[in-house]
């Protein structure tokens, strides 16, 4: 049974993905999810945020108060890849960094229209080259983000992997968006009880993503990606999400190719919950979980 914060909060995010998109400019959007997503997640005590050029990528440094400063997640946000922001994100990324216990680097990677694939997986993968270039061991590195930012998790990982850069330790893609074509049977199963994704906006903004690109190129649709040698995956959805089925056939066709993979699927859950990490206790459990899959494999102990 969901708790009455996360049934007050299925109320809220009907109202927020009835505000983004419709008639709306893209500057509009961008400024409505930006102030939504400042009040998702509370603020986190004992974390300093630092702006940092990442390579010629902005981005946003997020230390905990005692937390190691020789290992990283670096998190890729969500948004469809037309919006969200690295600023908006600073409160979960706060959270993040406090229960995984080390540094996350929030990239601010570019957004389409402007900068349509594949300036995402460019910006995202260059700022992984930085951490490498600042002295960070791979073995000390993990990858994550939501949505649209946990299919960009992924892209990353293929593109590290194509280019010979050695891999981070594993992958956290929470809800990620996976598949540019909106095939997966849960984009009706889940359309009734998804009040935040529409399959119809999905492929809008799909089209404007990939500006003519191939919609099953795999660095924007990494589901028909070759997951040989990736390295292990924590993958979390919501089980009231169109997206559901991105998560199950993406952990199925990693499987195939030999990688560890978990998948999580919160019942009664909606699209990326656990941005309400602190008001939540859903989500607050789901970064625990995240927090206790990521720090033995960094080496932060369990």
């Amino acid at each position: 049974m969901a708790s009455p914060e996360a049934l007050a909060i299925k109320e809220q995010l009907r109202l927020l993905g009835e505000s983004v998109g419709g008639e709306l400019t893209i500057e509009e959007q961008r400024a409505q999810l930006d102030m939504a997503l400042t009040m998702m997640s509370t603020h986190p005590d004992g974390v300093t945020w630092t702006e940092v050029d990442a390579g010629g990528i902005p981005a946003i440094w997020a230390d905990p108060d005692g937390g190691s400063t020789e290992h990283v997640v670096m998190y890729v946000h969500g948004g469809g890849y037309t919006i969200g922001s690295a600023s908006a994100y600073r409160n979960f990324t706060g959270h993040l960094a406090r229960t995984v216990g080390c540094r996350v680097l929030n990239v601010d990677y570019r957004l389409a229209p402007e900068h349509p694939h594949p300036a995402a997986v460019e910006d995202s993968t260059a700022a992984y080259r930085w951490l490498l270039d600042q002295g960070f061991d791979a073995d000390r590195l993990a990858i994550s983000g939501d949505s649209a930012g946990g299919g960009l998790t992924m892209s990353t990982l293929l593109k590290l992997r194509d280019d010979g850069i050695p891999l981070p330790v594993g992958g956290v893609p929470i809800s990620p968006w996976v598949d540019m074509e909106g095939l997966g049977d849960s984009m009706t199963t889940r359309a009734d009880v998804d009040v935040l994704i529409e399959p119809v906006r999905l492929k809008e903004g799909a089209q404007v993503f990939l500006a003519g690109c191939d919609a099953r190129d795999p660095l924007a649709a990494p589901l028909y990606g070759d997951f040989t040698d990736i390295p292990p995956l924590l993958i979390q959805v919501g089980d009231e999400e169109t997206l559901l089925d991105d998560s199950t056939r993406l952990a199925d066709v990693a499987r195939e190719a030999g990688v560890d993979v978990q998948l999580d699927v919160f019942p009664e859950m909606q699209h990326v919950f656990q941005l309400f990490t602190g008001n939540m206790p859903e989500a607050d459990e789901a970064i625990a979980q995240i927090g206790a899959w990521l720090r033995p494999r960094l080496g932060l102990g369990s």
